[in-house]
């Protein structure tokens, strides 16, 4: 989210009560969500390059699969908190396949990357070390994510809808927010 808030789509901060539109109270809530996004707190650990060659030879050891399928797969098991760029796992495809280690087939324009035997045999050789994504801290970096990032989507939704809505829309969606905040504080109640 960091640099990713366009200010200008949700209308001026400075907008109160007496300005008409939004509340101060909504702003105060997307600056505290993405205090918490600036700070790392859901941006996960940093992956080094290791992480990436290790994550691509376990993904392979599995099934053959071409560049965007391993990225694809690193984001879905990481949990969203690790999507690793084109410019990390191609590179570290090609140097594995210098390397001996894999091997690409072309076939419709795409590569499709598979583990040779000495592919195998270097995984086999990690036994049982876990793979990045199954680390602690990628775990706990998981799940720390999910809720903020939920939260500042809804607050830019109900930013949208305070800027954009018509009046009745907008007393829609506060009764949305009041009833989310509720069965929010039900959840803690329940433990």
């Amino acid at each position: 989210m960091n640099g990713s808030f366009d200010e200008s789509a949700f209308g001026s901060r400075s907008r109160g009560p007496a300005g008409g539109g939004l509340g101060g109270g909504l702003w105060e809530a997307m600056d505290q969500l993405r205090d918490m996004f600036d700070k790392g707190l859901t941006g996960g650990p940093r992956m080094g390059r290791g992480d990436v060659r290790a994550s691509v030879l376990a993904i392979l050891a599995e099934q053959p699969m071409h560049g965007y399928q391993i990225i694809h797969e690193i984001e879905e098991r990481s949990g969203g908190t690790w999507k690793p760029s084109p410019g990390s796992v191609y590179p570290t495809l090609q140097l594995l396949a210098d390397e001996g280690l894999i091997t690409a087939e072309e076939a419709g324009g795409k590569k499709t990357y598979s583990l040779t035997d000495a592919g195998r045999a270097e995984v086999d050789a990690a036994g049982g070390r876990s793979a990045p994504w199954e680390t602690p801290g990628m775990k706990d970096a998981a799940r720390s994510t999910a809720l903020p990032k939920a939260g500042a989507k809804l607050a830019q939704a109900a930013a949208q809808v305070g800027t954009s809505g018509t009046p009745e829309q907008v007393k829609e969606a506060v009764a949305v927010l009041d009833e989310a905040r509720r069965k929010l504080y039900s959840i803690l109640a329940q433990g």
